[in-house]
């Protein structure tokens, strides 16, 4: 199971993929964040629950420890930047 530790990184970058476009209104900001949290968190959209995402979208395309690193890797990409 992926373990988010709630930075908002991923919230503020959803500008980096057309397939986040309906929850942000140009700025790449969720406009269900408030803080660092998510609002709808409960009720969330399917492509922001990384793990039930995998088993809709990814598991035929890689194994999930493969789609967990990969998450975990473009996580400290996105901390990263916000230091710099």
């Amino acid at each position: 199971m992926f373990e988010c530790d709630k930075c908002g990184e991923c919230c503020r970058n959803l500008n980096m993929s057309s397939m986040y476009s309906e929850l942000h209104d140009g700025d790449g900001i969720c406009r269900y964040l408030k803080g660092n949290l998510c609002s709808i968190y409960s009720e969330r959209p399917l492509l922001c629950r990384v793990d039930e995402c995998y088993d809709t979208f990814f598991k035929d395309k890689l194994s999930y420890e493969e789609y967990i690193q990969l998450n975990y890797r473009q996580c400290n990409e996105l901390k990263r930047k916000r230091r710099i």
